[in-house]
């Protein structure tokens, strides 16, 4: 099966690189987009989201990205996070907290920082195993 190179890159460290067969994220104003080995040239802007990188074993690395920007040149995927966090990392009790205090500060009021505080908890939680296996979550 073709793959491609898949590089991770947070200000603090290189969370991933190795070979992958997809990535799946979401860019601002162009919803999720999958690249696969041979894609065109691509540079997008990343907004809050769970990013998938189906992994050449078959395997899926579940992170979550809090914007940056994804460059698709040759075989080579490089996502450049302003944050991002391995989904296997997050602290999901954490997480469920900030989304809580985010929806409590939505209901009193539009807040741009508590619009983005739930953005960045629900990418959290979807990279660490997703909202279905959240208590109280339908």
């Amino acid at each position: 099966m073709a793959t491609m190179t898949v590089q991770l890159v947070s200000p603090e460290k290189v969370l991933f690189s190795g070979e992958a067969t997809q990535v799946i994220t979401r860019t601002l104003g162009g919803g999720e987009i999958a690249f696969l080995p041979g894609h065109a040239p691509f540079l997008g802007a990343l907004i809050e989201n769970h990013t998938r990188i189906t992994l050449a074993d078959g395997k899926v690395l579940d992170v979550a990205v809090h914007g940056g920007f994804v460059q698709v040149s040759g075989d080579v995927v490089s996502i450049l996070s302003d944050v991002a966090e391995l989904g296997e990392e997050i602290d999901r009790a954490r997480a469920l907290s900030a989304k809580e205090r985010a929806e409590e500060m939505l209901r009193k009021e539009h807040d741009a920082e508590a619009v983005a505080s739930l953005s960045r908890a629900h990418a959290r939680l979807a990279a660490s195993g997703g909202m279905a296996s959240m208590p109280g979550s339908h």
